[in-house]
């Protein structure tokens, strides 16, 4: 599964334009509290540890739709919001396996580390850093 994964890691300018497209659904599967501090714009939330053949299939419609993830790694310059954890502990590693074993066949993560203060990925939420 690492080498499929690995190919479906996108540049910031990749995973704005997959996501500006319609049928496209950007997850997020930190925590409700970590959402509702930032998330990027659009984002559903869907905790990780909520994610069940039912609660999948209410946040995507098809196996085939496509899905874009993101997680902590993905961002600095917000520790509250998107605390960082050791690269194999990453949530997008454990999103991108359960989805794929779920039977998700189209999923694509945000791959480089990107400042909020900084990127041109849109952001939602109540943080004030």
């Amino acid at each position: 599964m690492a080498p499929v994964r690995e190919s479906r890691r996108l540049t910031a300018e990749q995973f704005a334009a997959l996501a500006a497209e319609p049928g496209t659904v950007v997850l997020d599967a930190r925590s409700a509290d970590k959402f509702q501090m930032r998330h990027i714009r659009g984002a559903v939330s869907l905790p990780f540890t909520d994610f069940t053949a039912e609660t999948l299939a209410q946040v995507l419609p098809r196996k085939d739709t496509r899905v874009l993830i993101y997680c902590n790694n993905n961002f600095l310059g917000d520790q509250r919001a998107f605390a960082g954890k050791a690269a194999p502990a990453s949530l997008n590693i454990s999103t991108y396996i359960a989805l794929a074993t779920y039977g998700y066949t189209n999923i694509y993560e945000l791959g480089p580390l990107l400042n909020v203060a900084n990127t041109t990925i849109p952001f939602d939420g109540n943080a004030t850093e």
